[in-house]
């Protein structure tokens, strides 16, 4: 969870909601991700749609049986069925979304009849993730959306 959250405070860096993710198999990080909805201006710039592609690279297949997701903010609908079509057996995340959370908080993905439903673990470095995305959010409202960092961190790869 530690390199999610750096890579949710580089995300904030560049001016993105920070959110960060990795790919983990066999105790090894097969896919790094972190939110480049704004710099890349694509809705499917999640942080693990990210990492989930990295990791499908390095299996060489788009099922990623026997590895673990840890991501910093509960995923979202769409990243939720991300996580059940690539069959991560684990799911481990900080912060609860209680707006769109789909792993339990908003709705419950996994729970649909379906082929795969993860195992979900929550609240791992819960404070410092709050504290991240709090602190990202009072700055928007005390700058206005124009006063977001632009341009430099849009082809910055980790």
């Amino acid at each position: 969870m530690e390199e999610a959250l750096a890579l949710a405070k580089e995300a904030a860096a560049c001016g993105e909601v920070p959110v960060g993710a990795v790919v983990v198999y066999r105790d090894q990080v097969i896919g790094r991700g972190r939110n480049r909805r704004e710099s890349a201006q694509t809705a499917l710039a999640h942080a693990e749609l990210e990492a989930i592609h990295q990791a499908c690279q390095y299996m060489g297949s788009w099922r990623l049986r026997g590895c673990i997701l840890y991501v910093t903010l509960e995923p979202c609908p769409m990243c939720a069925g991300a996580i059940a079509n690539a069959q991560i057996d684990t799911v481990v995340y900080g912060l609860d979304d209680p707006q769109a959370g789909c792993a339990g908080t908003a709705a419950n993905v996994f729970a649909l009849p379906y082929v795969h439903a993860p195992e979900v673990y929550r609240g791992l470095c819960e404070g410092e993730c709050r504290a991240l995305l709090r602190g990202f959010f009072q700055g928007l409202r005390g700058k206005g959306r124009d006063g977001r960092p632009s341009g430099g961190c849009l082809n910055k790869k980790r």
